[in-house]
């Protein structure tokens, strides 16, 4: 498999830190060296946090230098939009439109960056998607980041049935059906 390289970018509560290890547990199990890494620190105040996965035959380092990530995995759209300078040419972004607006924003002394957002599909090829409204049709509305993993996993070469194990055993045991389900559903959303 060809290098692939994640940036996983949200805020503090969206889960990424358990997407990040996901996605890395799948790759890891479907037979890849994989190497990944998070920032959290800010999470408690609802601030910017983000991961990095980069996964192939052998990887030497979790860092992605502007330019290289392969795909950017948005939780939110301006977090999506904030680590879009680390995306190839032509990369892409994986973009959940709930937005979670920052304090200057709901303080009205800053404008969300609606316009900026958009012009991200003249750069990279973006997929949009309500992944609260699809987790709520799932069955579970707090199966968000599953939805957006079953889309990412249109683009990675890992095996259905290994995705499904993992999340098996990574998300709590009374919602397992809703999140295969969830994961389905976002597998779905997306047909290369």
């Amino acid at each position: 498999m060809d290098l692939r390289s994640i940036i996983i970018a949200g805020v503090g509560g969206q889960g990424l830190v358990l997407a990040t290890r996901i996605i890395s547990e799948a790759a890891f199990k479907a037979g890849m060296d994989v190497k990944t890494n998070d920032v959290v620190g800010l999470s408690q105040r609802g601030g910017t946090v983000w991961g990095t996965v980069k996964m192939a035959e052998t990887v030497h380092s979790p860092n992605i230098l502007p330019g290289e990530a392969d795909i950017v995995l948005g939780m939110e759209p301006l977090e999506a939009l904030r680590w879009s300078h680390g995306l190839k040419e032509g990369g892409l972004v994986i973009l959940n439109t709930n937005r979670v607006y920052p304090t200057p924003v709901l303080l009205e002394k800053a404008e969300y960056p609606e316009a900026e957002i958009e012009k991200l599909k003249e750069k990279f090829r973006v997929i949009e998607i309500d992944a609260q409204a699809e987790a709520r049709a799932s069955g579970n509305i707090r199966a968000a980041n599953t939805i957006i993993l079953g889309v990412l996993s249109n683009f990675l070469e890992i095996d259905d049935a290994v995705w499904l194990e993992v999340l098996k055993e990574n998300v709590p045991a009374k919602a397992v059906e809703e999140n295969l389900v969830a994961f389905r559903r976002g597998k779905a959303y997306v047909r290369e």
